[in-house]
């Protein structure tokens, strides 16, 4: 079956970097948009950032835009996030999803999910 891992998460402080990995199995990665989302407590699910098939057109929430960079291997099945400049209301769990289509804000066109990973910003 179908199984999105994401790790690299953790407790960081503010201006601080991360990186999240996302590996994908069950599926023909190439295949498919990943997008990352994140949901803080006792919020509802954003839209991160996401990447096409082949890496070429990659879209991202306004408030991420030029401190996140979201890229992938085909050849590993891995789509990565990276975070920079880290601020606290960068807390949430992160989660990649996996899309047939390119409607990359969408979170209902994405069929796969992962587990979520916990990051965490301290002042």
């Amino acid at each position: 079956q179908v199984q999105l891992v994401e790790s690299g998460g953790g407790l960081v402080q503010a201006g601080g970097s991360l990186r999240l990995s996302c590996v994908a199995s069950g599926l023909t990665f190439s295949r498919y948009v990943m997008g990352w989302f994140r949901q803080a407590p006792g919020k509802e699910r954003l839209f991160v950032a996401a990447i096409n098939w082949s890496g070429s057109n990659t879209d991202y929430a306004d408030d991420v835009k030029g401190r996140f960079t979201i890229s992938r291997d085909n050849a590993k099945n891995t789509v990565y996030l990276q975070m920079n400049s880290l601020k606290p209301e960068d807390t949430a769990v992160y989660y990649c999803a996996a899309s047939s289509v390119w409607v990359p804000r969408r979170p209902t066109y994405y069929g796969y999910w992962g587990q979520g990973t916990q990051v965490t910003v301290s002042s």
